[in-house]
């Protein structure tokens, strides 16, 4: 075990170790940032439809010290969990933070008092969403900050201009380390691109939502990080024939086959399933390293034809 310095402003110690395992699918570059294939999202520790507390305080802060301890170092929130009590929860389990621990986060929506997510991207909603984020997470910079676009019913093709202008300022006001996109058509991919780089894309993908397909691999070759949300089908999980037949062949569940597909699919795609529970994340980690064949491959790739 290892036990890394954090990157909080009052430069106290990490209090939470890091496990050198290896994690299925190894890592990739954020930029100057490296991180494990294999991260965690948190937006399940929030309350029901990600509102309001976790319901098992205690549970949260295990799963969150547990992944870190598995060799997690990829870190997926926003403050508009809860709102913020998911952020509030991973400072409490994880600040300050151990050396390679990357945190990730979004901007651009708030909630409302029903539980919506408006949209909030004007340059002063943005300077608030990161301060907020700061605050809550009890950091000097975020490390990667994924822009929210779109709305509830997924991107919608318009002008971010004016408001990746706005991040690439607070990037150069050092707030923000990387910047990336979430929710984006590949006509805004380019738009953000043409003002500042980037260094991933975050956009609803998996085994049987395949849009992205050919926006994958033109990430790949430039070296872009793909994170697809929902990667288990999100709020209706994925069910399929072809799923059920290659996870029985090889013993497994087929979430975890359609885990290892991700991570199969292409090196820049990064996994940030979520759980409220540590022996799921211990499945999840399990499941995803299992090695698919070509036959399972083809098998898999006529749920998304």
């Amino acid at each position: 075990m290892s036990e890394g310095l954090g990157r909080a402003p009052d430069g106290e110690e990490s209090t939470v170790t890091t496990t050198s395992l290896q994690l299925p699918g190894g890592t990739w570059a954020l930029g100057d940032l490296t991180v494990t294939r294999f991260g965690y999202g948190a937006m399940q520790l929030a309350g029901p439809w990600v509102m309001g507390p976790p319901a098992d305080h205690n549970g949260a802060i295990a799963v969150l010290r547990e992944a870190v301890e598995q060799g997690i170092t990829h870190i997926d929130t926003s403050a508009s969990y809860g709102p913020r009590f998911t952020n509030d929860v991973i400072r409490e389990a994880l600040h300050p933070y151990a050396d390679g621990v990357t945190v990730v986060t979004k901007i651009g929506g708030t909630r409302d008092a029903e539980g919506g997510w408006p949209t909030a991207r004007t340059p002063d909603d943005l300077r608030r969403q990161v301060q907020d984020n700061l605050d809550s997470l009890g950091l000097d910079a975020l490390d990667v900050v994924n822009l929210r676009l779109g709305d509830a019913e997924g991107p919608v093709e318009e002008s971010i201009a004016e408001s990746f202008e706005a991040m690439a300022e607070l990037q150069q006001e050092g707030l923000i380390r990387h910047l990336g996109l979430s929710n984006s058509t590949r006509a805004q991919i380019r738009e953000a691109r043409a003002i500042t780089p980037i260094v991933s894309v975050q956009n609803m993908y998996n085994l049987a939502v395949r849009h992205d397909d050919a926006l994958i691999d033109e990430l790949a070759a430039d070296g872009i990080a793909y994170v697809p949300f929902f990667p288990l089908g999100g709020f209706t999980p994925l069910q399929s024939g072809a799923l059920t037949s290659v996870s029985e062949r090889l013993g497994t569940t087929p979430m975890s086959v359609a885990l290892s597909w991700l991570l199969q699919r292409s090196p820049n795609i990064l996994l940030i399933p979520g759980t409220k529970s540590v022996t799921h994340l211990r499945e999840n980690i399990a499941g995803a390293g299992i090695a698919l064949s070509a036959t399972d491959l083809a098998e898999l790739d006529r749920i998304g034809a």
